[in-house]
């Protein structure tokens, strides 16, 4: 594994950072395809997205970019994951203003996940552990990942690649590491992410091929019932592309139409590097 922290290599951060003390920072996962991070543009989209909504000085992509490279030097596949946090502070919940933020960039080999789950779809479940309201964090990717860490930790089978979250009042949300689709009758529906959720990057993917296809997609409140009824459910997140969902509880599912249709669509825009290879800007971004 190698880990760069603000562009040095080393392993230790002050035990006075804020991530550490108050997960208060955010983080990216990438997948590495043919010696380059994929998706690339849309993840640091999405990071100074959450460093805004935080109030964190998102970091200048050059730098970004060149720091990645190193991390990632020598490696033609694998995981590349980007920690910033709001840097050292005192004790206190309140942020100092002059705070540095601390970049921390790891490179790790990738998942082995069984090959047969993303052609012929996993198993699920549901989980006891619901997701908070706070429309102030819905859709970043922030620190405090402690509900899923509860809902993962409630089963141990690995038959079941995967658990889906609730929120407080009831309703269907994503997975604890996925966002979750359901086919219906033809159309396409997924969770509203405005008062909860992580809004992946493969799941804006999704639903901008799917638009371009012609295909009706719903952003909407969606109840378990409606999930055992879907004709299908499929998953996404960065490092898997697309699931298909054979089984959730005791419902079965054969593999959707759309589903088939995304999952070609998604593996050919996802797995790509041009924004990496891309030439930089004169302002040193991408």
């Amino acid at each position: 594994m190698a880990v760069l922290i603000d562009g040095h290599p080393g392993e230790r951060i002050p035990v006075t950072d804020r991530g550490l003390s108050y997960g208060d920072g955010l983080f990216e996962t990438l997948a590495l395809a043919d010696a380059g991070p994929c998706l690339w543009g849309r993840h640091l989209e999405r990071l100074d997205a959450g460093c805004r909504r935080l109030g964190i000085a998102a970091p200048d992509h050059g730098m970004l970019r060149r720091e990645a490279a190193q991390a990632i030097a020598g490696r033609n596949d694998g995981v590349l994951k980007i920690i910033l946090t709001r840097g050292n502070g005192g004790r206190g919940y309140r942020p100092d203003p002059a705070a540095r933020p601390r970049r921390i960039l790891l490179c790790f080999p990738g998942p082995e996940y069984p090959a047969s789950w993303a052609v012929e779809g996993v198993q699920v479940r549901f989980c006891a552990t619901q997701l908070g309201r706070n429309p102030r964090l819905a859709g970043i990717k922030h620190l405090n990942r402690l509900e899923q860490v509860l809902a993962r930790a409630e089963w141990a089978n690995p038959a079941i690649a995967e658990g889906l979250m609730l929120d407080s009042e009831g309703l269907v949300i994503e997975g604890t590491m996925s966002n979750l689709f359901v086919e219906r009758d033809g159309r396409l529906l997924t969770p509203r992410l405005d008062r909860t959720g992580v809004a992946g990057v493969v799941r804006t993917l999704v639903l901008e091929q799917a638009r371009a296809q012609g295909i009706v997609c719903e952003e909407r409140d969606l109840k378990p019932h409606e999930l055992l009824a879907a004709d299908a459910l499929f998953l996404t997140n960065s490092l898997i592309g697309i699931w298909p969902v054979r089984r959730l509880e005791e419902r079965r599912y054969s593999l959707g139409a759309l589903t088939l249709t995304l999952r070609e669509a998604v593996r050919a825009s996802a797995l790509g590097t041009p924004e990496w290879r891309a030439p930089q800007t004169a302002a040193g971004g991408l």
